[in-house]
């Protein structure tokens, strides 16, 4: 099982920027697919960003696609989500996930959560 520990929220502006880290502990890091996903006040959480064990495979949510990017260092264990042109919202709690689906894209598949990073976007 991964461990795995998010950073880098905090409050931004609409129209800023802001990148996510993950760190994962464990050997196996680079054979897990991982994820992002995020969870606004009142609303379910939600699927953002995958990125295969590789890395070779990226998708992302309809709402974030041409804004964000995912990324993995396996060689480091470090997962990122840049995010670019924040909107209202983009605010909510960001979790890294991982799991053994190749590509991550429903709650359901994950094995390993992180504890969640705030991100806000203010106008």
């Amino acid at each position: 099982q991964v461990q795995l520990v998010e950073s880098g929220g905090g409050l931004v502006q609409a129209g800023g920027s802001l990148r996510l880290s993950c760190a994962a502990s464990g050997s196996t890091f680079s054979t897990y697919g991982v994820a992002w996903f995020r969870q606004a006040p009142g609303k379910e959480r939600e699927f953002v960003a995958t990125i295969s064990a590789s890395g070779g495979s990226v998708y992302y949510a309809d709402s974030v696609k041409g804004r964000f990017t995912i990324s993995r260092d396996n060689a480091k264990n470090m997962m990122y989500l840049q995010m670019n042109s924040l909107k209202l919202d983009d605010t909510a709690v960001y979790y890294c996930a991982a799991g053994r689906s190749y590509i991550l894209s429903s709650a359901v598949d994950v094995r390993s959560w992180g504890q969640g990073t705030q991100v806000s976007v203010s106008s």
